[in-house]
């Protein structure tokens, strides 16, 4: 596996901003501050420091014209990761609501065509709003938050049986340390030994009600989670360098590996500060508030990456 060059990874996360800044100005709405943090930890993850399979060209996602059923045809997010391995990695996305970002970091990384946006939440289509496990880059269905860590559990304890060698990666929110349920994952990632588990976490300290630290403090979050088991990284998680450095760390035996990338959710477009202390989701109040949003893509435009 080569190491991930930080130019090509710049230069992905700059595009899925300025991608996701241009869906919410011509659809008034968009989930901008999931894009301003987890710009640099997707184009990481997805730069090459996760290590999928190649695709053959820029997928276009089929439509999804019916309900599952024995004997249909199985459409399935994952095709957009290249064809598995068992020395290739599996990369389950855990927060379904990033799914906008999701899809701009696969476009800008090649591995999705940008036709795919034109059917972005339309009825048939598999781009959807929230991700499913129909969606490109969604290899599962996660549900509520924190299903995914359970998920990306069982399909470690799977490839180990069957003598895989490959990482099985989660990327999470931080608001997902408020449910019950990781914590029982973690416990049993531990339990198992599973050190092929490796997480990344968008740490922006926001979530859809308000500031993390008023609606539920997670904090100390590095402490827990060696208290269950995991090994952690803390790191600045727009430092391209300190990302591609702590993922790229062997594990402790039997330990998952957690990467804490501690994020800012308006990097990139300080405009959006007017929006604190609520920061979740991104609609215009006004026409004069859009202009000035299309004035700040004009200059994010403009930026060399």
């Amino acid at each position: 596996m080569s190491q991930p060059d930080p130019r090509h990874i710049a230069a992905i996360a700059h595009g899925i901003r300025r991608r996701v800044l241009e869906h919410t100005l011509q659809n008034n709405g968009g989930y901008m501050s999931q894009a301003c943090s987890a710009a640099e930890l997707l184009a990481t993850c997805y730069g090459g420091a996760v290590n999928l399979g190649p695709v053959a060209a820029p997928v276009v996602p089929p439509p999804f014209d019916r309900v599952p059923a024995p004997g249909a045809e199985l459409v399935t997010g994952a095709v957009v990761h290249g064809e598995p391995a068992a020395d290739r990695d599996r990369f389950i996305v855990s927060p379904a609501h990033y799914a906008l970002v999701v899809y701009a970091a696969l476009i800008e990384a090649r591995r999705l065509d940008e036709v795919a946006m034109d059917n972005f939440n339309q009825d048939g289509s598999t781009v959807e709003l929230i991700g499913a496990e129909h969606s490109p880059g969604f290899e599962t269905t996660t549900g509520s938050l924190s299903q995914a860590i359970s998920q990306a559990g069982g399909i470690a304890l799977g490839r180990r049986l069957k003598g895989e060698t490959g990482r099985t990666w989660v990327f999470m929110s931080d608001g997902e340390f408020q449910e019950g349920q990781t914590w029982e994952a973690f416990q049993a990632l531990a339990f198992h030994g599973l050190d092929s588990v490796r997480v990344i976490v968008d740490v922006n300290l926001a979530q859809c009600d308000g500031p993390m630290d008023q609606v539920m403090t997670i904090e100390p979050l590095a402490d827990r989670l060696r208290a269950f088991g995991a090994s952690v990284d803390a790191v600045d998680g727009h430092d391209i360098g300190a990302l591609i450095e702590a993922m790229g760390r062997e594990a402790d035996p039997g330990r998952p590996h957690v990467v804490l990338a501690y994020t800012d959710p308006v990097r990139g477009l300080p405009l959006l500060e007017e929006r604190r202390p609520v920061l979740h989701y991104l609609r215009f109040t006004s026409e004069a508030e859009r202009e000035k949003y299309a004035e700040a893509y004009e200059e994010l435009v403009g930026k060399d990456a």
